[in-house]
């Protein structure tokens, strides 16, 4: 065996070893890539929900505004007539 066998062993040995690693950070950073993406799909779907959520809670506030008020006249009423109820009396 003669001297330049071992350095051609050696050089083929570290090309796979550089070739390995460059297909191993390759693939490392597509699925990086990947993760990246559906995390951001993910976000804006729970944003989504969350301002789905905020116009319900504002329609809701709406509401019981309105009911609120509704009860607050009927409370008036209800007071309007008693005090008609006691005079009949």
């Amino acid at each position: 065996m003669s001297p330049w066998d071992w350095q051609e062993i050696i050089g083929t040995i570290g090309f796979f070893l550089l070739i390995a690693t460059v297909i191993t950070v390759s693939i490392w950073q597509l699925a990086a890539t990947r993760r990246a993406k559906v995390g951001m799909a993910r976000e804006g779907e729970y944003r989504t929900i969350a301002d789905k959520g905020v116009l319900v809670h504002e329609a809701i506030e709406r509401q019981l505004a309105e009911l609120g008020g509704r009860l607050a006249e009927m409370h008036s009423r209800l007071h309007a007539l008693e005090r008609v109820l006691k005079e009949v009396d």
